[in-house]
């Protein structure tokens, strides 16, 4: 917040993307930090940190938007920054009635159980959104522990199932009952399964579906390009509740078969994504204001 406050205190008026832009620079952010995101994906966690700090400056009466998209620094900003203070946080802002306001209206919603907030969150040492990104994915990763440990108890000609129901809903196999026909058809010992590539069936992936615990290793990769090669085929995908070997997963990619290796961490992670042997049971909608709805207020 008091790099913020500082570019401010030129009495000029910023917009965000520049304050960003410039406190970047001033703290050597690479491409890499520049270019990390959320938890939640929605949006660069360096960018969402400044958009925060920029919030409470204003909640505390130190910036102000004179107009859409734009922030100045205000009299009390010019009046802090000439003190020098060394940094600026929660206790610095605490002393003035508007931030206090603001926060005791923070602390009655999450008494209320309305605001995923907390002392890290209240500090910025995390922004709020953070904080609600964060806690989603330890709930998505509790799940997707949880339903990989129930795949791995299902039959084997389930999980065959399963595995045809997951590309159904990512998009292949046109319908689910082209697909379930298509299961074991081939007869193959290296195939379990045939399903098309599109709904109109212009191309065809062959699978290998495997309910394993231990490691798959090259030699079961080998086959299964074997029988790709038999039937004249050019995709797989070879999908397992456990893992693949360094060497399966480097045999995978010097093949000329286009072959796709999905274990068990990345099936979870699809079933989820793809709400297949689960449900959704709740759902909340992080909303940010609409500028371009403000745009001919002045007009």
């Amino acid at each position: 917040m008091l790099p913020l406050l500082r570019l401010a205190g030129d009495s000029q008026e910023h917009r965000l993307r520049e304050g960003i832009e410039r406190l970047a620079t001033e703290f050597g952010l690479t491409d890499e930090e520049r270019s990390q995101m959320l938890p939640s994906g929605t949006a660069p966690t360096f960018d969402n940190r400044v958009g925060w700090a920029r919030g409470y400056l204003k909640q505390a009466g130190l910036l102000e938007s004179p107009k859409r998209g734009v922030f100045r620094v205000t009299t009390r900003g010019i009046e802090l920054l000439s003190k020098n203070p060394s940094r600026i946080d929660n206790a610095t802002l605490e002393q003035f009635p508007e931030f206090l306001a603001f926060k005791n209206r923070r602390s009655e919603e999450k008494a209320a159980g309305q605001s995923p907030s907390s002392s890290a969150a209240e500090s910025l040492d995390v922004t709020p959104e953070e904080l609600f990104s964060q806690a989603y994915q330890r709930l998505r990763i509790n799940l997707e522990t949880e339903l990989l440990e129930q795949v791995k108890s299902v039959s084997p000609a389930f999980f065959e199932r399963l595995v045809i129901d997951l590309l159904v809903a990512m998009g292949y196999g046109g319908s689910r009952q082209d697909a379930g026909r298509a299961i074991g058809r081939s007869g193959d010992g290296g195939i379990d399964g045939i399903i098309k590539e599109d709904k109109l069936g212009l191309d065809v992936i062959y699978l290998q579906a495997k309910r394993w615990e231990s490691t798959v290793g090259r030699p079961e990769i080998q086959k299964f390009a074997g029988a790709l090669q038999g039937q004249r085929a050019s995709k797989g995908v070879f999908i397992t509740t456990s893992g693949f070997s360094r060497e399966a997963a480097d045999y995978a990619e010097i093949i000329s078969s286009k072959i796709i290796l999905i274990n068990g961490d990345q099936l979870a992670k699809l079933m989820v994504d793809h709400n297949v042997g689960v449900s959704p049971i709740s759902s909340y909608e992080i909303k940010r204001i609409d500028f371009d709805y403000f745009e001919g207020e002045n007009v």
